[in-house]
């Protein structure tokens, strides 16, 4: 991938700094992967609404306070595709059950 003039997107790298560049990077790789946002919602337990809030870079409150630390710690975030098969998502239950 390279850059373009309007996105995040530096050598196949999301540059992550604004909702709207967290947007970019969730459809893109949501449509990589070849699934829609109400499957991604089904795998992910999160509300397709929230889903498609986030992809057309509405600035959440949760968003927003995570991109302000982030940029108070000086920390620099990005988003690259790993290889991990299609559809190997972690489990949310399993996650969950961690946290108990």
């Amino acid at each position: 991938m390279e850059t373009n003039n309007n996105s995040s997107v530096i050598h196949g790298q999301y540059q992550i700094s604004t909702p709207a560049s967290i947007g970019e990077a969730i459809r893109h790789y949501r449509s990589l992967a070849g699934i829609t946002q109400e499957e991604l919602s089904r795998r992910t337990g999160i509300r397709r609404v929230y889903l498609s809030e986030m992809e057309s870079g509405k600035e959440t409150e949760q968003i927003k306070r995570l991109l302000t630390v982030l940029h108070e710690l000086g920390v620099h975030v990005t988003f690259e595709k790993v290889e991990t098969p299609i559809g190997k998502f972690f489990d949310l239950e399993e996650y969950r059950s961690t946290l108990v």
